[in-house]
């Protein structure tokens, strides 16, 4: 009994532990990642990820409180009914008010929790009015980023290796040779879909996930409201080579974007490089 009290308290310290060190880093230069040792979220980034941290911290309040009140009732148990102390057993069965409560109580628990749980969703599904679309298709094993608006923008983004230029100004395993480059402020719809295997595109600090499916097109979206260059990966485990299909994504002024824009349709209306290099190295792993 008391190991098994040992484990809840643990678990309870470890859990508080995790929320209170829920911070990432922002380094000068702009770029957003996890910090060495983070246990919880990153930094939000959009309106939808300060509200699923929201979420999460009413969660963590509810969970520490029904954790040390059951905690406490164990406690109490152990000392006030044991063997010892009760030798004579008590032969109650039935206490209408308990079991009211018992039934009462969990009920409004759910509802305090479905309703920010049922608003975040609906949130999140329903896309407003997008100022720009982008299209992410997952490959094995790098991403495709095309620009609808704009058909001259089509690019596909490979992970960096180690002696290539920009390896060491991106965390491990994070760095891309491209990046989706998008306005700050501005609602981003990005469509998502697969050419083989299901993948999915995911950016922590926009609070963004979603199921990269070949033959049907999902749809996210995400406010980004800072500046800076932004981290993610595919998180559905998609082969070989799936820790190693980073995302990228540069959250620059209206002003910026406009600027490059004009020189993404110049850079890729012919560049079929990474595609062919990415070709080269798939060959290569398959030998």
């Amino acid at each position: 009994m008391f190991k098994k009290t040992y484990f809840m308290l643990a678990t309870m310290i470890a859990t508080i532990i995790s929320a209170v060190g829920a911070s990432a880093q922002e380094y000068e230069d702009g770029i957003h990642s996890a910090a060495p040792g983070q246990l919880g979220f990153m930094q939000a980034a959009t309106p939808i990820m300060e509200d699923l941290v929201a979420f999460h911290d009413l969660l963590m309040i509810i969970i520490t409180a029904i954790t040390i009140f059951v905690t406490v009732i164990l406690l109490y148990i152990f000392v006030k009914f044991n063997a010892k102390a009760n030798p004579v057993a008590s032969k109650t069965t039935h206490n209408t008010l308990l079991e009211i409560v018992w039934t009462t109580v969990p009920v409004l628990i759910l509802v305090v929790i479905a309703i920010p749980s049922f608003r975040l969703l609906y949130a999140q599904d329903v896309i407003p009015e997008a100022d720009v679309t982008i299209k992410a298709i997952g490959n094995q094993w790098y991403w495709s980023y095309e620009y609808p608006d704009h058909e001259e923008i089509m690019f596909d983004a490979i992970m960096l290796e180690e002696g290539d230029e920009g390896y060491n100004d991106h965390p491990r395993l994070l760095g891309a040779d491209e990046r989706v480059v998008v306005p700050v402020n501005k609602v981003i719809r990005v469509q998502v879909t697969a050419t083989d295997v299901i993948h999915a595109w995911t950016i922590p600090a926009f609070g963004s996930k979603i199921d990269a499916v070949p033959g049907k097109l999902n749809e996210t979206w995400f406010k980004a409201t800072k500046e800076g260059l932004y981290y993610g990966q595919c998180s559905e485990l998609c082969g070989i080579r799936h820790g190693f299909m980073p995302i990228m994504v540069e959250v620059v002024s209206q002003a910026e974007y406009e600027a490059w824009l004009v020189e993404a349709k110049v850079k890729y209306a012919s560049d079929d490089a990474p595609r062919l290099k990415q070709f080269a190295s798939a060959q290569s792993i398959t030998e």
